[in-house]
Formats: C-alpha cells, structure tokens, sequence
C-alpha cells in the first residue's frame, strides 16, 4: 500500500520495516561503502552510533539483499517497485537502544542528525527503461519518534539500491559496532574486507589521508593504530591482517580467523565468492592443481553439510601435524586429499547419520 508523507518534497512511502533479530553477519555493498563510507577514496569520519545506525539498517534490510546477475527478477520487482516515480521512500524503524545502550537522547539524535545532513541532495539514478529518477534527501530522512522506544525514518529509494542490489559485496560481523569503540577502526575492517586476497602495500603517506591520519613514521603508525585493530578482529571478525612495513611501504596482508565458528561457516554457507576463495585456498595451499577435484569441488560447493564436515576433518589435520612438529604443507597434492579423507570419515562417523550407516561417509577423491 502507497502512504503520502505531508511534507515540501512529496515524499512517496513504498514499503515499511520493522526492526527485527539482528544478524550475526551483515552484507555490505561495495558500491555503498565507496560511495557513502569511503568517498573519494577517503574514510568519512562518521561517529560510530551513526555506523551502529547504518549497521542496523543492513542487518534489518538483508532478507531484500540480491544479487542482480543472479536474481534477475529482483531487480525487476525492485524497478517496478521503488524506481518508477521520483521521491520514493521507503520508512524504518529502531530501536533507539540498538544506538544508545544508556538511550541517551542527545546521542541518539546527534547520530541521525548526522546522517540526515550528511551528503544530503538531489540524486539521480536511471531505471531499467532509462529514465531519471530524482530523490532528496541524505542516506535518511524526516527521523521521528513516533513510537516509545523506537526511532522511524525514512530511506529514499537511491540509497536503498545501493543497500540491496549486492553487485559486489563483503561481509562484516554486526558486533563490530559496539565491540569496537573507535569508528576509525570498524572503517579500517570494512576496508579490509575489499582489499585483494594476497593484500596491497600503501605509502604511510596515503593511508594517513585514507583514514584522516597524522602518523610521522610507520613504525609508530603500524604499533598505535594497526596492532589494536588486528588484536580485535582476531577475537571479533572472520577476517583479519597481518602488516609490515618497509621505510614507509606499509604492507596489509588479510587471513581468515582460524577461530571461525559454525555459525560464521553456516551465515555465509551459500555464499559463492567466499566458497570459492576457499577452494583456491586448498588448491594453493596444496598444490592440488594438476589433481582431480571433481568430487571434492561438487561436495564442498553444493553441500552444505558436507562442506562444514570437510572444514572440520581440516581442523583435525592441522591439529595432527601441529601435535607431530610438523607442516602441514608437506603434505601435497592427492596424499593431502587422502588424509583429508580419512579426517572426514571420522566426523561423518560421529555424526548421528554416521551412527547408523557407517560406510555412507562422502567421498572427495
């Protein structure tokens, strides 16, 4: 149902949500954070109970998140829906605590201001028959409290694209935003996770401007401002770095946590660019590139349970070599994929599947 907000711009409601569960994962468009948190290649100095905001509306947005190359229809919907007339909005709510433990009003409505003001204008984005659509406003607009404990707003139908028509995307852990204090370093992780797999090395230079930064010298800059930000992604986030530098080269290089849980492992289950980050992982890793793959790849990119099996069965061959002295990179090619089965057969076995048909464990070589 189409609602009409009374006010000098016409604003056209479309669609409205409700603050729900949040989510342990959030999905980020790459094109929204270079657009809205990164613009002009430069972190905005956002205050984090406005990136806690931003957080909130992802995580409350992610059953309407799509991929256009893949969801083709979606974006058909999405056109018909939001991207027909100018001035379409559609209304949110939250939950002012999910902003403020304390429910401090003054940080509460300091946090919307900021992203009622910020950016705010005309823009213009082209539907799927090429015609202009206008919008007014910042990321949101008109914040109100219309219900106790809630603050409603709204999000016009040009930000709302960038929030859910995933071209490209990373994922980021929702806790990041009151786990970490320092917007500065939750910026930095949304960064990481959009740099390349084998990393990029930068001029102290050109990350002081990045991040608005004045370190003199890279040791003082990777001790003061990269160590902490690496000591807590190591406890909160699937990704993390590590960093070197040389004169004032300065080297990011990210790694998947090994402390990974199952949860993050399910949260991103279906997640094909991540699947398959793995599998290059094992093929590199293992050199299993001259090795027939074609069970272990239909196994681990199509099911699930037996993709959370394999990741197990790798634990337990780490921990082997780890408990004999050894590396587990000395283990190559087919004989890497033979103990890998072997770990599998175990954990299928315990499995209460296992239990009962002990010799219908997957098999990967």
């Amino acid at each position: 149902m189409t609602h009409m907000v009374s006010d000098q711009s016409r604003k056209i409601v479309k669609k409205s949500y409700d603050d729900i569960e949040k989510a342990e994962f959030i999905r980020i468009g790459n094109q929204f954070a270079d657009d809205f948190l990164f613009q002009n290649n430069k972190a905005t100095d956002i205050p984090i109970n406005a990136l806690r905001i931003i957080f909130n509306i992802i995580s409350i947005l992610r059953n309407d998140q799509f991929m256009p190359e893949k969801q083709v229809r979606q974006l058909t919907l999405f056109d018909e829906e939001f991207e027909t007339e100018n001035n379409v909005f559609i209304s949110m709510k939250i939950r002012n605590r999910k902003i403020s433990e304390k429910r401090s009003s003054k940080q509460i409505v300091e946090a919307y201001e900021y992203l009622t003001k910020f950016r705010m204008g005309w823009y213009t984005s082209k539907n799927i028959a090429g015609k202009d659509i206008k919008t007014f406003g910042g990321l949101i607009s008109l914040p109100t409290y219309e219900e106790r404990g809630y603050t409603s707003f709204l999000i016009s139908s040009f930000w709302l694209k960038k929030l859910i028509v995933l071209t490209e995307y990373n994922h980021v852990m929702y806790e990041l935003v009151y786990k970490i204090r320092n917007n500065k370093h939750v910026l930095f992780a949304i960064w990481l996770s959009k740099i390349p797999e084998n990393g990029t090395t930068l001029k102290l230079s050109t990350f002081n401007q990045k991040f608005n930064l004045n370190y003199k010298n890279s040791n003082d800059f990777c001790i003061k401002f990269l160590k902490p930000i690496r000591l807590n992604l190591n406890k909160l986030n699937h990704l993390s770095f590590n960093y070197k530098y040389q004169h004032d080269a300065i080297s990011i290089i990210p790694y998947l946590n090994k402390n990974i849980e199952e949860g993050l492992l399910t949260e991103k289950a279906n997640d094909v660019r991540l699947i398959n980050r793995r599998i290059r992982y094992f093929k590199q890793r293992y050199y299993l590139e001259n090795i027939d793959l074609t069970r272990f790849l239909y196994s681990y990119s199509n099911i699930l349970k037996i993709r959370l099996q394999i990741e197990e069965a790798y634990k337990r061959f780490i921990k082997e070599n780890r408990s004999r002295g050894k590396t587990s990179t000395n283990i190559k090619g087919i004989y890497f994929l033979q103990k890998l089965q072997e770990f599998l057969i175990e954990v299928y076995r315990e499995s209460e599947t296992g239990k009962r048909f002990p010799d219908a464990y997957p098999v990967i070589i």
